[in-house]
């Protein structure tokens, strides 16, 4: 029974081509697996009950299909195998990229940039439903803009991650802040996850734009100037920012704030717009400045890349994909 459960469990994750080494072996009656993918390495073994043991954590194999992938779910205790090499492991990290759901300006179609406008019913669900696809992704630390939809967003996705830790803002803006924000219980601060707000990571500064109607625009000024306006990357809009000068900022923030943090380890997500996300993304995959107007992001899908040593390697389209699931881990 146990074997069949095992090697059933096997099938399912070698044939959605999750990893791309693995050995089995059998041992005074104990049957073992290892899986090697391109970030993450585990080793699995099936007890007599038929639960699973990986490197000294409890697993749980989640069978993938149309709307998820395979995971396995390493949220419980620490490992205490010291034959894992830790210099490497330090040098991997997972980078989670969420733009924020939908906003009441956006369901209105108006122009909102940096004015601070609340997600739309609709958005909290997006939220939540990213919150599902990487409840099973560790996250150390998240990163938002100073905006409420993004902090929203960050905030409710969490609600759904597996290892039920607690979203906690900080608050740097003065010594007093910091003072009375401080957490006095070494264990209450183990179950949280710091979020750090940055008007770096705001959506770009619309100017002149902002609350006015998409349409209305096009209508007043000519399609052809709006969209020279939305899409173009170094003119900006009537006393606003271009593409160009909103990735200046965020993208200072990221290698000055963010990189370290990965480099160092730590799984890090960043929730904000699409336009400073975008910039970011430009970073990260070396986008050129006519490949990256063309660029589309879509709300609340997640988007993953997996750090290793300096490097990025996008895990998940950073298009809205035509298949919603398809945010992590895909075979393209």
């Amino acid at each position: 029974m146990a074997a069949t459960a095992f090697q059933h469990a096997t099938g399912t994750l070698l044939s959605h081509g999750y990893f791309i080494n693995y050995g089995f072996q059998l041992e005074n009656g104990k049957q073992s697996l290892r899986l090697i993918s391109n970030g993450f390495r585990v080793n699995i073994g099936i007890l007599r009950t038929g639960s699973y043991r990986s490197s000294g954590r409890k697993c749980i194999v989640a069978q993938a299909s149309s709307s998820q992938f395979s995971v396995l779910n390493q949220a419980s205790s620490p490992s205490n195998d010291t034959t894992i090499d830790s210099s490497k492991k330090s040098k991997e990290a997972a980078l989670i990229l969420i733009r924020h759901g939908e906003s009441l300006w956006n369901e209105k179609n108006l122009f909102t940039g940096c004015v601070d406008v609340p997600l739309t019913t609709k958005g909290v669900e997006e939220a939540i439903e990213a919150g599902k696809r990487i409840s099973n992704i560790p996250i150390d630390v998240i990163h938002t803009s100073a905006l409420i939809r993004a902090q929203m967003t960050a905030m409710l996705a969490m609600t759904q991650h597996r290892r039920k830790k607690v979203p906690i803002i900080m608050h740097n803006e003065s010594e007093q802040a910091k003072s009375w924000s401080q957490i006095f219980s070494e264990e209450t601060n183990k179950q949280c996850i710091p979020v750090v707000t940055a008007w770096q990571l705001n959506e770009r500064m619309y100017g002149e734009l902002q609350g006015l109607n998409k349409q209305e625009t096009a209508d007043r000024y000519g399609k052809e100037q709006v969209h020279e306006w939305r899409r173009s990357y170094d003119i900006p809009p009537p006393n606003g920012e271009s593409l160009e000068m909103c990735a200046q900022r965020a993208v200072a923030y990221f290698k000055e704030h963010i990189e370290p943090q990965l480099l160092s380890g730590k799984n890090v997500m960043i929730a904000a717009h699409g336009n400073s996300l975008r910039s970011i993304i430009m970073y990260l995959d070396k986008l050129t400045s006519e490949e990256v107007i063309s660029l589309e992001l879509s709300t609340g899908i997640p988007m993953l890349y997996i750090s290793q040593e300096g490097k990025f390697i996008r895990r998940g389209s950073p298009a809205g994909p035509s298949e919603a699931g398809v945010y992590a881990y895909t075979k393209v």
